[in-house]
C-alpha cells in the first residue's frame, strides 16, 4: 500500500511553494497538477525571464495587444486595483517596465486553490512565499495556524492566527529591501512600516491590498479597516504593531 502524501515543497517562481492536502485520497498527480500549474505562471510573468511573455513586452517583442488572455486579465485585475485603491498599486514600475508580481502571486495561488477544489478536495493550504490560502481544516480537525514573522528577527512568530477558508498575505522590506513603491510618489522610500500582513476572503484579495496597503506607509492599516471582510496586522519601523478591529477573532 502506498504511503498518503500530506505534503510537498517544491522552488518555483522565484520562492518556495508548499502544499498541504488534508484530504487522505490525495495523490501524487493531484500535487503535479498545482505545482505544473505554478511552472506555467513563471513561464508567463516572470519579470526575471527574458523568454517571459512580460519581458517580452517589456523589451517591445510583443505589443499589449498580443498578450495572452491569461496576461491580459491580470491587466485588468491591475488597473481594476489602481482605481480601488487611489493609484497605490501600479504594475508599471518608475523606469517604466511592467512588473505584475504584486498581483501575480495571490493571483495563481487562489487559481491554483481552484484547481484543487474542482478536483474535490475540501481540505488544503498552499503557501507561496509566505502567502497563504487555507482551505478547510487541517489533519487535525482544527483551523490552519499561520504565523506572523517578526520583520526584526524572522526567526521570531508574533502572533500565530487560524484561518479556514481564507488567505492572507505579508507586504513588507525585510526580506526583499524596497522592492515595493509608492507609485503617486515614486521617488520616496517607504520606512514608516516594515510589514503590514492581511487577512482577506481569498489570498489574491489580500494579496493585492496587502501591496497597496504597504505603499500607503502607516495610512495603509486605515485602508484596511475599511475594507469590509479584511483585516490587517502592522509593524511600524520603530517595532509597534497596529492591527484591524476585528483582527483578534482569528487569534
Amino acid at each position: 500500500m502506498k504511503p498518503i502524501i500530506m505534503k510537498q515543497t517544491r522552488d518555483l517562481m522565484g520562492m518556495t511553494i508548499n502544499v498541504e492536502i488534508a484530504d487522505l485520497e490525495a495523490k501524487e498527480t493531484d500535487y503535479d497538477i498545482v505545482f505544473s500549474y505554478f511552472e506555467s505562471v513563471e513561464k508567463r510573468f516572470s519579470f526575471f525571464r527574458k523568454d517571459s511573455e512580460i519581458s517580452l513586452l517589456n523589451s517591445n517583442k510583443i505589443r499589449r495587444d498580443q498578450l495572452s488572455e491569461e496576461s491580459k486579465t491580470i491587466f485588468a485585475l491591475a488597473e481594476e486595483t489602481k482605481s480601488q485603491t487611489n493609484g497605490y498599486f501600479d504594475i508599471l514600475t518608475p523606469e517604466g517596465k511592467y512588473n505584475p508580481s504584486g498581483i501575480v502571486k495571490g493571483w495563481a495561488i487562489n487559481n491554483a486553490s481552484g484547481l484543487l477544489l474542482d478536483k474535490g478536495f475540501k481540505n488544503f493550504y498552499i503557501e507561496a512565499g509566505g502567502d497563504i490560502q487555507a482551505n478547510g481544516l487541517n489533519k487535525s480537525g482544527q483551523r490552519w495556524s499561520v504565523g506572523i514573522q517578526n520583520p526584526f528577527d524572522i526567526s521570531h512568530i508574533v502572533k500565530v492566527i487560524y484561518l479556514r477558508d481564507k488567505g492572507i498575505a505579508t507586504s513588507g522590506t525585510y526580506r526583499r529591501g524596497q522592492h515595493i513603491y509608492n507609485p503617486n510618489n515614486p521617488g520616496s522610500i517607504l520606512s514608516d512600516i516594515v510589514s503590514i500582513s492581511v487577512i482577506g476572503p481569498n489570498v489574491y484579495e489580500a494579496d493585492r491590498f496587502a501591496t497597496a496597503a504597504f505603499a500607503m506607509g502607516d495610512r495603509g492599516i486605515n485602508f484596511i479597516e475599511k475594507l469590509d471582510g479584511f483585516e490587517a496586522y502592522m509593524i511600524d519601523k520603530k517595532g509597534m504593531a497596529v492591527q484591524t478591529s476585528s483582527f483578534e477573532r482569528y487569534l
